[in-house]
């Protein structure tokens, strides 16, 4: 991550954090549920066992959107709507197409069409930092030791070249956000017995969907109303763990893994051999060869159909940043830097913010610093300095 991306987060880290600790709460709220395994079928002559409401689990219990009576009720009325439009995409497709993992391609490939103007400008955002990094490194050196000094530069620089750091925070909250709402479509929706109150708005049923009029629960499990169950064994609504060493691992998660370390790579400038980057850029870029995979420890309990929503994204992604800022600091790859890569020119490049004289000359800050620079450089005589050194240097 270059110094501008790192200088853009940080712009962001306070809604990030919100977003961050929302996810955090939803996660946690939907962990200690209890959360049944599989859907379990029932062998012939066997019957359903009718289970008390109070011991029902939660996917024993119809869906139906929330009401405001307390902190996390008013949380999942928050989130009902974005809930309600996501999930009733997803049975729409699932019912026309007859299976879920196209349903969530589809789902997933017009949420980021309609967020394509947002993502747009968070990659230009990026870019134009990138383009603009010597110039405020060269600030920050003017302004040395006076934090203040450095920052009122900054804004100041900002605003004559026309460029809003702050333009890159809404598309990660909504990435964050929207992780809310996915997660308990699969968690909640696609385990629940009868999801029908869900894919009711205004009082109109926009699907009606042929569910049992109670839950049958067999071997502690609640059996759901839409089988979300691909190629006979893999459940879409589940954790897909191949095995567990300490922790359950996922095939899912691991290609999430890579697919978001190609996304990190490509945001980063192209590396310059001939330069040396400092302490802080050498942590930075090492730092991403290990947080994308985080989303491993992940794939034991997150259901496998949040990971396919999120792959697709994350190639929906690279497509889009690909066409803007082309491969970016994709290579070298392990010593690999293919000829088609150095020869690559984005189809939508981003130029670098030209300066309007008109803000220049309006601003009291920059300007004195080049009047400050202009005077120094006058001042500085090489050649005398050159010739005292040579004297010093001949009477040694």
């Amino acid at each position: 991550m270059s110094q501008t991306v790192q200088f853009q987060l940080g712009r962001c880290r306070p809604w990030i954090g919100i977003a961050l600790l929302l996810v955090f709460v939803a996660v946690i709220l939907a962990a200690c549920s209890p959360i049944g395994g599989p859907a379990a079928t029932l062998a012939p002559g066997q019957t359903a066992t009718p289970t008390p409401l109070a011991t029902l689990p939660p996917a024993g219990i119809a869906l139906h959107p929330a009401i405001p009576a307390d902190p996390f009720s008013l949380f999942a009325f928050v989130f009902t709507p974005i809930f309600q439009a996501l999930f009733i995409s997803l049975v729409a497709v699932q019912q026309v197409t007859g299976s879920m993992v196209i349903a969530i391609i589809v789902v997933t490939l017009l949420v980021r069409i309609l967020l394509i103007p947002l993502y747009r400008k968070q990659i230009v955002s990026q870019k134009r930092m990138q383009l603009l990094a010597p110039e405020l490194k060269e600030i920050q050196r003017r302004f040395k030791g006076d934090r203040g000094k450095v920052q009122e530069a900054t804004q100041a620089f900002y605003k004559e070249r026309g460029v809003n750091p702050a333009q890159g925070c809404l598309p990660l909250i909504l990435q964050f956000m929207l992780l809310i709402p996915m997660y308990s479509v699969f968690s909640s929706g696609l385990q629940n017995y009868n999801p029908n109150g869900m894919l009711r708005v205004f009082g109109i049923q926009l699907i009606n969907l042929t569910c049992p009029s109670a839950p049958q629960i067999v071997a502690g499990h609640v059996t759901p109303c839409i089988n979300s169950t691909v190629f006979g064994v893999l459940d879409l609504s589940q954790p897909w763990v191949l095995f567990t060493i300490g922790i359950g691992i996922s095939i899912l998660a691991l290609a999430s893994s890579l697919l978001q370390l190609f996304q990190s790579r490509m945001t980063l400038p192209r590396r310059d051999p001939n330069t040396v980057d400092d302490q802080n850029t050498k942590i930075q870029r090492q730092s991403m060869l290990f947080l994308p995979f985080i989303s491993i420890f992940y794939g034991g309990f997150l259901p496998a159909g949040l990971f396919i929503y999120w792959i697709v994204s994350t190639l929906f992604s690279l497509g889009q940043q690909y066409l803007i800022i082309g491969w970016g600091g994709m290579f070298p790859l392990l010593g690999w830097d293919p000829p088609f890569a150095r020869a690559h020119k984005p189809r939508f490049p981003v130029a670098i913010p030209t300066v309007d004289p008109a803000k220049r000359a309006a601003n009291s800050v920059l300007t004195q610093t080049d009047e400050r620079a202009a005077k120094a450089a006058t001042t500085i005589r090489p050649r005398e300095r050159g010739g005292r050194q040579g004297r010093r240097g001949r009477r040694r």
